[in-house]
């Protein structure tokens, strides 16, 4: 414990009392659970809105209800990945943010893909239900 107050040695002109130590003042750029609660919320409520409709064939409000709760779930999918890429995270094929480089455009056409047949398949879905 080093004194400090009026009377404390001056530690520039009689030395270190100790060792120093660098402390990193930024926190550390990761997703907080503060953050991860409402997407995961948001998201889990969306495809049950999703789910129970397709599964059980409700009523005539069955397929509002469906596109309603994937629309939900895909609203969640993009906050997430805002989020994620907010902190610094990328998903593969696509450089991170402020790097400068240019993504793969490889690896765009096949999430722009893989996005595109799975609202296919849930526009059929919901399609069969009327």
């Amino acid at each position: 414990m080093t004194p400090d107050g009026p009377d404390a040695p001056d530690p520039a002109v009689e030395g270190a009392t100790g060792p120093e130590f660098e402390v990193e003042l930024r926190p550390q750029r990761r997703l907080r659970i503060w953050q991860i609660t409402p997407i995961v919320m948001l998201a889990a409520a969306g495809s049950l809105m999703f789910a129970f409709p397709l599964a059980f064939e409700f009523g005539d409000g069955g397929a509002v209800v469906a596109m309603l709760g994937f629309l939900i779930s895909c609203c969640a999918g993009g906050w997430g990945m805002m989020a994620a890429r907010r902190v610094g995270y990328s998903l593969p094929g696509l450089p991170a943010r402020g790097t400068g480089r240019g993504p793969d455009w490889r690896m765009v056409a096949l999430y722009a893909l893989v996005a595109l047949a799975v609202v296919a398949l849930a526009v059929y879905r919901v399609a069969r239900l009327r």
